[in-house]
């Protein structure tokens, strides 16, 4: 499709971008003469499609929410616009490049660099969070680097404004990885999923690895109900362990646990930094040629990013922290054997997954199911859970007694009635319908992993009572099923 030479009354000069659903053009604004972007969406790709409706919904949304911004670290928007088979949003023209585009080349930010750039991105959300504006899809691409050092946050396709019903309880829109738990569980969200996302970020920023990676499916299940290696933890000879904290509570699985305002956030970041802020980001580290980039116009959702892109070329594993000593009750020669034959699906960061799992559970069994949750694919898991035969030495440790004696019993309590029983698509579909109702559409992920890894009907219900936060949920959830 050949780019038009006008929309509205803007003159278009080239191309910025392409996506599925549109184009960004370069134009000019005759009337008060300045430069602008034009965000378009092709009309006649939505006419005829609910779904693809509810993207122009959300298009006009990004002008509603972002139009009412007003602040140097937020792309301004202009005005809305429709013409032939163009929908358009006509915005600030910004120079530079996304946040993305640096951790795809490799980019360590120093200190001053990482904690500059979460200033301005907790300032400007701070700001919009005032005005009643959640973003709901904090991440790289949508924070601009410009070529003076200066951050814009970009995009609010599916920001919520107010008490908005634009989107749904139980939708799930936003980007995998940079999701709070409660995007994934469908629920009510407002604006510390934003608190979440951009402890995300800082996390990157610091290590220059994602604290969430994986399939899709696996990240949900990751961002739910595992805690990442702490930043310094990562990479203890670069690091310091006094972002710590701060990274980790922004990060909290429950939202009220995490800091109640960005501006909070903002004031711990700054407090641990404990060194006057630059306002920019360094000479040296801006990347000053615009790289050619390919937009996105529809929004965001799990199912649209679980394909590759650039941005996942940027992965790798993280440096492991240095330990002399294995976890209290391990036989290092034990835990050696099988950080080998982890590492080939994980690489230097399984000395640091095996630290972490064997802190919960003296077991060699189970040590290998804890581990074998975090690979990305089931044929990693089954590769890997066949190794468990060939490791030798000490004796595996048994089990301590205690932690969950409440859910031991409330699976004894199903093992008469379950005796023998074989996973059926009947107890699936129960089961999922039981668990959903405690845990959200994130209730699918658990179900599916434990039916991988159960033989009995008796083990799949344990499986998925362990993804249950507390005790008296856990025994709660096996007593229900005991009773169906």
């Amino acid at each position: 499709m050949a780019a038009p030479d006008r929309l509205g009354k803007y003159e278009v000069t080239e191309v910025l971008g392409k996506g599925a659903m549109g184009v960004v053009y370069k134009a000019f604004d005759p009337n008060i003469r300045r430069t602008v972007a034009l965000k378009t969406i092709r009309k006649e790709l939505i006419d005829d499609d609910d779904r693809a409706a509810s993207m122009l919904a959300r298009f006009k949304n990004e002008a509603q929410a972002a139009g009412r911004l007003s602040h140097p670290g937020i792309v301004a928007v202009y005005e809305y616009g429709e013409e032939r088979d163009l929908a358009y949003i006509a915005m600030e023209y910004v120079q530079g490049n996304p946040l993305r585009e640096y951790f795809n080349r490799g980019t360590r930010f120093e200190d001053r660099d990482a904690i500059s750039i979460m200033a301005q991105l907790l300032d400007a959300l701070a700001y919009a969070h005032e005005q009643g504006v959640y973003h709901r899809d904090v991440k790289p691409a949508n924070l601009i680097v410009m070529t003076n050092g200066r951050l814009k946050v970009a995009d609010f396709g599916i920001a919520r404004i107010d008490s908005s019903n634009l989107t749904q309880i139980g939708a799930i829109m936003g980007t995998p990885g940079y999701m709070a738990p409660e995007q994934y569980a469908g629920a009510d969200v407002d604006w510390r999923a934003d608190v979440f996302s951009a402890g995300v970020v800082f996390y990157q920023l610091l290590t220059g690895v994602k604290p969430f990676a994986g399939s899709a499916e696996s990240i949900a299940y990751k961002v739910c109900y595992e805690t990442p290696p702490t930043p310094s933890e990562v990479d203890p000879e670069r690091i310091q362990a006094k972002y710590d904290a701060v990274v980790m509570r922004a990060m909290a699985k429950k939202a009220e646990a995490r800091f109640p305002t960005a501006q909070a956030f903002r004031t711990a970041v700054l407090t641990a930094y404990a060194a006057p802020v630059s306002p920019t980001v360094s000479e040296e580290t801006v990347i000053t040629e615009i790289v050619p980039t390919t937009v996105r116009i529809e929004p965001t959702s799990p199912s649209a990013n679980s394909g590759p892109s650039r941005s996942q070329a940027s992965d790798s594993s993280p440096t492991p922290a240095k330990t002399t000593q294995p976890p209290p009750g391990w036989d290092p020669a034990v835990l050696k054997s099988v950080e080998g034959h982890l590492a080939r699906f994980v690489g230097p960061v399984a000395k640091v997954m095996i630290k972490r799992a064997g802190l919960q559970t003296t077991d060699l069994d189970a040590l290998y199911g804890i581990l074998a949750e975090s690979l990305a694919t089931d044929a990693e898991r089954k590769s890997f859970l066949a190794t468990r035969a060939q490791v030798s030495g000490a004796p595996p440790p048994k089990p301590q007694p205690g932690a969950r004696t409440g859910t031991v019993e409330a699976s004894t309590l199903l093992a008469a009635r379950l005796a023998g029983a074989q996973l059926t698509p009947e107890l699936v579909a129960a089961a999922t319908k039981k668990l959903t109702a405690r845990v959200g559409p994130i209730a699918k992920v658990v179900v599916k992993k434990a039916a991988l890894q159960a033989t009995t009907a008796q083990q799949f219900y344990t499986l998925l009572a362990e993804s249950l936060p507390t005790e008296t949920e856990r025994v709660r959830f096996l007593e229900e099923l005991g009773k169906s």
